[in-house]
């Protein structure tokens, strides 16, 4: 099974590559399932609020927390990341084509957050696709391993790639269920 990671150099790119990726996949007929971040700028100049929708056409939630303009915490809010894996996870076990996971993070790192998701996704034959930053990156392959695969942070590469894993893993499904109907 597939698990892939890209990772762009600037601020806030990765995430709007995984939100380009996830309206490309749909135009061309897939069901990705997971979450891609949407940051806003606030008008007082300081950190952006981030959400993330959950995918493919789900709610979109704040995850991050307004600690103040001196905060320098992490500024993640647990419980509305923890909403948006459940929500991720109803849809993997719907029609899911693909999960998009917009960062391998903290959360992960430490066992939390969309971890038991991507196991889930991957014992189910779905590729994954991930963000990663530097942060996170041993913690990624102390639990990927050797399965994963890094992908420029280019959006064609990219959908080559869903498209190409997504509808092996389709026609490999629609085979099995065509076999067992036949049976």
């Amino acid at each position: 099974m597939q698990i892939a990671y890209t990772c762009a150099p600037g601020r806030g790119d990765t995430d709007m590559i995984l939100f380009q990726l996830a309206q490309r996949v749909m135009q061309a007929g897939l069901t990705p399932c997971g979450t891609v971040q949407i940051n806003t700028d606030q008008a007082e100049g300081g950190r952006c609020d981030m959400d993330v929708q959950v995918l493919p056409r789900g709610p979109v939630i704040r995850i991050s927390q307004s600690l103040g303009k001196s905060a320098r915490g992490c500024r993640l809010n647990p419980s509305a990341l923890e909403k948006t894996v459940a929500l991720t996870e109803a849809e993997l076990r719907g029609r899911a084509d693909l999960l998009i996971v917009n960062k391998f993070g903290k959360h992960e790192a430490e066992g939390r957050g969309f971890r038991a998701t991507i196991g889930e996704a991957m014992a189910l034959g779905i590729p994954v696709l991930v963000g990663l930053n530097q942060l996170n990156r041993a913690a990624f392959f102390d639990y990927a391993g050797d399965l994963g695969h890094e992908l420029p942070p280019q959006l064609d590469c990219l959908v080559d790639w869903a498209l190409q894993h997504a509808s092996k893993e389709r026609s490999s499904c629609l085979s099995r269920e065509n076999a067992m109907s036949a049976a």
